[in-house]
């Protein structure tokens, strides 16, 4: 699992595992019809074989359960909830986590999560959460399982397919990104 893989957020580049579709995020997009209150920031979009939605944090308060909740609202639309199955409960419920401690890593160690992106394909589900901090975030090793705090990045390692940072030449902040594979 990689920590420095150079690719910018959706482009996934060459995946060895074949796990990838269709490449990353699609660009443009429109307001969520039905959105709730709270998720004013939300968008979504479509493209060939994928779907991607985004929430702006600008000035929200309570962003790890707003989080949570956007992104419980975009499985529900993709299908991924209700599950069916044991296997796509755990899928959606590991989608959750690292949804929540992405965004957590966001608060605690940078100044606050600005966007939440959310995109998907038949394979492969992507997870960017953009913040303006400066720190690289990294497992902490060695990992403690019987102690407090420092989880997050663990955690997050252990379920995804692959995970990263990107950061744009010139601009403040960086974004963290995590693929989970689509339940099967």
């Amino acid at each position: 699992m990689s920590t420095t893989r150079p690719y910018s957020p959706g482009d996934r580049g060459p995946e060895p595992s074949g796990a990838s579709g269709a490449s990353g995020a699609p660009e443009g997009g429109m307001p969520v019809t039905g959105a709730s209150e709270g998720h004013v920031g939300a968008q979504t979009a479509a493209a060939a074989g994928g779907q991607s939605r985004r929430l702006s944090f600008d000035g929200a308060s309570g962003v790890v359960p707003l989080a949570r909740d956007f992104t419980r609202q975009a499985l529900y639309a993709w299908g991924w909830l209700p599950a069916d199955s044991a296997d796509q409960r755990a899928a959606a419920e590991d989608v959750l986590l690292v949804v929540s401690e992405l965004v957590t890593n966001a608060c605690l160690h940078a100044e606050g999560p600005d966007e939440l992106s959310i995109s998907r394909d038949r394979k492969v589900i992507r997870l960017e959460v953009s913040d303006r901090g400066t720190g690289q975030p990294a497992p902490r090793t060695p990992h403690r399982a019987g102690r407090p705090g420092g989880h997050g990045m663990f955690i997050v390692q252990r379920l995804c397919l692959d995970w990263g940072v990107v950061r744009s030449p010139g601009v403040a902040g960086k974004t963290v990104w995590a693929e989970l594979a689509a339940p099967a």
